[in-house]
């Protein structure tokens, strides 16, 4: 056994001596195969420094244990005997790399992400002897069969586990239950005494807490507590004859809120109407032409007046009814896309293996690990909640505005809950994204303004708001999960008021990309700076928490409003992908609830309805989009339509055409100019 621990190391030394001459992340290799009885290690601790992302990012001391191949740490020795623990690994199950140069080690779980520092060469090659030797012995320990269950159970064996097992579970978690509970009850209440006369806010709330509502009484019954079989059967029988009339009203709405928009087909020459492209070259002509379009300083052509004239024309005549009689009518969208994910295996470890601790922005992945929506989309899927900027657009209190601001902020994430299975299509330069929604009354432009680095602008604009961002992610690889780090600032204004706002994004994990049980982490802070002319000056910090160990407060979000003198005016809570609260436990309201997912979601990407519809390219839409639009991308659509084969093969020739393209750009000193953005 002592042999084989020293085989593993000249193995491991040999990997580490051949790539030591750059200062690159180098990877730990995993135990291949049984290889018998292997001496345990001996216990290692002492003092390291570990990186936060944030709060107080940088590096910090900390107390580490390391015994039998699991890592254990707390902030003093002294914390770590009392069983004050901050985290605890099994070195066994996670991804080793490390950096000989800045003497770093990264661990790399399902869960987190640990990144280690040591002060001293030697300090540096003890712990990474020591972590190879625990890794070796928890992964033999691990692939050994386990112990064999006894033939008869232990009664008070078994009810120590179950007692144990209930009281596990946070006291947190059931106060949430019963403010679940509580607000619910209290809105379908409101519901009622409001039927004859429903206000849209509250039916937003009310109509969306129903299943909840439900799910959330058989939680609080596990827990002993009466509520009563009467009330649930009246709550069964009640909402669905109460939501008809109320969802008939609700889609009644004015649909020619966007008579007056310009579609972004107006602000490209008429000579590029025509259906779907049939090749992919047309699609890159398209491009070209946009391309020598922006280069010039002309901003319009001859023939301009023609175009803007035909083009209102026919937009109007989109959100009309087809005898012309102006007459309202809600445009129909499909509700499931084409065909259902297709579930083909990928060995994504052996792509990603050599790219620890590197920016994937520029690895080619395949097909297979993309949903059919693209950059562009995703970005207008951040305006799904748009109804909070009206609402904010219509409130005079300054600090009540800045509350549907940042609950506005803290709904672009709730996509994101059911979507960590799959990536984005990456846009090319100068692809264009546009939406026009009379339901809402937004007009939505997006371009990928730069590649690298990859840029992405969109402006979106409404009768109340316009709403605006430059987005760059940096995306990085540590082994078993991916960190994304978006820079850029969104920017807000609200006319009616004359207010700016700006706010940044936080930093997302998708940890367990490895395996199909992937899962996704937002952790940092937003904090929404507010600028006036006239009135009082708001400032909103919402801190989106760490999950703890075992999942306890999962994709929690915590805020407050303060005044220019720093007083805390409004306070906020809830969860990122559920809802947000205003106020506190249990008076709390209501002021933002994520929409109920699609039906077998889970087959379709994981699409909410509204990132359904994003792709839909309907036969009255296609003569007003330019070629540049991301519908008319063949891959994308292919991998829609579920030809996973075709979709692959359109990637690679959209890869090597832009490759191509750039060279052409750089050999002839020529730099691309964004069509719509400055």
């Amino acid at each position: 056994s002592a042999r084989t621990v020293k085989t593993m190391r000249s193995k491991h030394h040999t990997h580490t001596h051949t790539h030591g001459a750059q200062d690159s992340w180098e990877l730990v290799e995993d135990l291949q195969g049984l290889t018998g009885n292997i001496q345990k290690p001996e216990k290692q601790e002492g003092l390291l420094l570990k990186k936060r992302k944030w709060p107080m990012k940088g590096w910090h001391k900390r107390y580490f244990l390391l015994e039998r191949g699991i890592l254990t740490y707390a902030k003093t020795g002294t914390d770590l005997k009392k069983g004050r623990l901050r985290g605890r690994i099994d070195v066994g199950l996670s991804v080793m790399a490390m950096k000989k140069k800045s003497m770093c080690i990264d661990l790399d779980t399902e869960d987190s992400i640990y990144h280690l520092k040591a002060k001293t060469r030697d300090l540096f090659e003890q712990w990474v002897t020591q972590l190879r030797h625990h890794r070796t012995f928890r992964q033999n320990e691990i692939t050994m069969e386990p112990p064999e269950r006894p033939l008869q159970s232990d009664p008070t064996a078994n009810r120590r586990e179950t007692l144990n097992t209930v009281t596990f579970l946070d006291l947190s978690e059931c106060e949430s239950a019963l403010l679940e509970l509580n607000l619910l009850l209290k809105n379908m209440e409101v519901l009622h005494r409001t039927f004859s006369a429903p206000a849209i806010n509250l039916l937003q709330v009310g109509l969306f807490a129903c299943v909840s509502l439900y799910l959330w009484i058989k939680y609080v019954f596990m827990f002993g507590l009466c509520i009563g079989n009467k009330f649930v059967y009246m709550l069964s029988c009640y909402w669905p004859k109460s939501t008809k009339p109320i969802m008939t009203q609700m889609f009644s709405t004015d649909q020619e809120v966007l008579v007056g928009s310009r579609p972004l087909r107006q602000q490209v020459s008429s000579e590029s109407r025509g259906s779907i492209p049939e090749s992919l070259s047309e699609f890159f002509d398209a491009k070209e032409y946009l391309l020598s379009g922006s280069s010039s300083e002309n901003e319009a052509s001859d023939d301009d007046s023609y175009v803007s004239d035909v083009s209102d024309s026919t937009s109007v005549e989109f959100c009309r009814n087809e005898n012309g009689n102006g007459n309202n009518c809600a445009v129909t969208r499909r509700d499931h896309l084409p065909s259902t994910r297709m579930n083909e295996s990928v060995n994504l470890w052996s792509i990603l293996r050599s790219n620890i601790g590197k920016d994937l922005s520029k690895v080619a992945m395949p097909v297979q690990l993309n949903e059919p929506l693209n950059t562009l989309q995703r970005l207008c899927e951040e305006v799904e909640y748009c109804h909070l900027l009206d609402t904010a657009a219509n409130t005079h209190d300054p600090h009540m505005r800045m509350v549907y601001i940042a609950a506005f902020a803290v709904s672009s994430y709730a996509c994101s809950f059911t979507r960590a299975g799959g990536k984005p299509f990456n846009p090319i330069l100068g692809e264009t994204y546009e939406c026009l929604r009379p339901d809402t009354g937004i007009h939505f432009i997006a371009e990928q303004v730069s590649h690298h680095p990859p840029v992405s602008a969109c402006h979106c604009k409404s009768k109340n708001y316009t709403f605006w961002q430059d987005v760059r992610w940096k995306n990085k690889f540590w082994g078993k999960s991916m960190e994304i780090v978006p820079m850029g600032v969104t920017h807000l204004e609200l006319p009616g008021f004359a207010d700016r706002y700006e706010w940044s994004k936080v930093t997302s994990c998708i940890h367990n990309i490895l395996s199909g049980r992937r899962w996704i982490e937002h952790y940092g802070e937003i904090s929404v700076k507010h600028s006036t002319t006239m009135g009082d000056v708001s400032l909103c910090k919402v801190t989106f928490l760490k999950s703890r160990s075992g999942g306890l407060n999962a994709n929690e979000v915590e805020g407050m409003v303060t005044d220019s003198n720093g007083r805390v005016i409004h306070s906020l809570f809830g969860k990122w992908n559920e809802a947000l609260y205003l106020g506190k436990p249990p008076s709390a309201t209501c002021i933002w609830r994520a929409n109920p997912m699609p039906e077998d979601h889970e087959q379709y990407y994981g699409f909410t309805q509204f990132a359904i519809e994003l792709n839909e390219l309907e036969e009255g839409l296609k003569p007003l989009l330019p070629l540049t639009d991301t519908r008319f991308r063949p891959d994308q659509r292919l991998l829609e339509e579920g030809d996973i084969a075709g979709a692959e093969e359109q990637k690679e020739r959209i890869e090597v055409l832009q490759r191509e393209r750039r060279r052409v750009l750089q050999e002839n000193n020529i730099t691309h100019s964004p069509r719509f953005f400055k």
